[in-house]
């Protein structure tokens, strides 16, 4: 059987919507489809909001040793070159610490001996130990628990002064109580 030109081209579109009419009928026979479930809005986390103070934060009072008015407030004794004799005039500050330490006995001490830069680093360790040792024994004759003082010796490694002078020497040599 032979067939035009003419012939196949007049049946070429009735047979091209045949097929799409299958194929559009193929595709509505399935089942047809649920509409998707309604999604609950997710609540949008709320933007951060900032608070400004009304007043700048306030300084965690630590105790009466850090009010310049309190006698407390001088914590630090000087020495002389080379030794650990406590000075007549340091006393009375001393006794202060020792009757605070004495009736508050959940507060605890740090004796800290430091010395000049003169000397070796092992001396001036030494020294620094004989210096915050000797401030503590005063201490414990005042009546102090020896379980509030602890001592440390730093030597030459913290100077209240860095010069290399007599003056800058004069305030390197010395205890201090850290509450």
């Amino acid at each position: 059987m032979t067939t035009s030109r003419k012939g196949l081209r007049a049946s070429t579109p009735i047979l091209l919507a045949g097929v799409l009419a299958g194929v559009f009928a193929a595709g509505c026979t399935s089942a047809p489809k649920q509409p998707p479930e309604p999604v609950a809005p997710q609540p949008q986390p709320a933007a951060p909001t900032t608070t400004v103070p009304l007043e700048p934060p306030r300084p965690v009072y630590a105790g009466p040793w850090e009010d310049p008015s309190n006698p407390l407030y001088q914590r630090t004794i000087y020495f002389d070159y080379d030794t650990a004799e406590i000075k007549p005039e340091y006393l009375p500050v001393l006794r202060t610490h020792a009757r605070y330490l004495g009736t508050n006995t959940g507060v605890k001490a740090t004796l800290e001996g430091n010395t000049d830069e003169r000397g070796t680093r092992e001396y001036n360790l030494a020294l620094g130990d004989q210096r915050a040792e000797s401030v503590r024994r005063l201490m414990i004759a005042d009546g102090v628990p020896p379980n509030q003082l602890s001592t440390l010796s730093y030597g030459e490694e913290r100077p209240a002064n860095p010069g290399h002078s007599e003056q800058a020497w004069r305030l390197n040599r010395r205890v201090v109580i850290q509450y």
